[in-house]
């Protein structure tokens, strides 16, 4: 029940994402100084950060898919979403993770870290 769950989650984040949603993207990711997300080419420690960030990412203008999509519950208030991504603006693979956690307010991020490579 949680994958089902946070799989949905995940989907939406991942249409927030491709929208340019930084107000969604924000609400996703846990408000707390303690936060941390590791970027391509970028890292953001804090919710302040990650809202700074999201307001100076422009809207993409790529196309991106989704590759072998893992999502592992760790008992009702944990999973971890793990996927490989490609882009139409790249040849390289992306690698993406994301820790969830459900707290009060809903499942959040605590923690996500995004990489490219070449690729085969």
């Amino acid at each position: 029940a949680v994958v089902k769950e946070l799989t949905a989650i995940f989907e939406a984040y991942e249409a927030a994402l491709m929208r340019n949603d930084a107000q969604a993207l924000n609400d996703y990711f846990w408000n707390d100084p303690r936060v941390t997300r590791y970027g391509i080419a970028d890292r953001q420690l804090g919710h302040a950060e990650l809202v700074a960030y999201r307001a100076s990412v422009p809207a993409p203008n790529f196309t991106r898919a989704l590759h072998d999509v893992r999502i592992t519950a760790f008992g009702p208030d944990m999973a971890v979403a793990m996927c490989e991504f490609t882009r139409s603006d790249t040849p390289l693979r992306g690698f993406q993770t994301q820790t969830w956690v459900r707290m009060p307010e809903g499942w959040k991020i605590v923690s996500a870290h995004v990489s490219m490579i070449p690729w085969p």
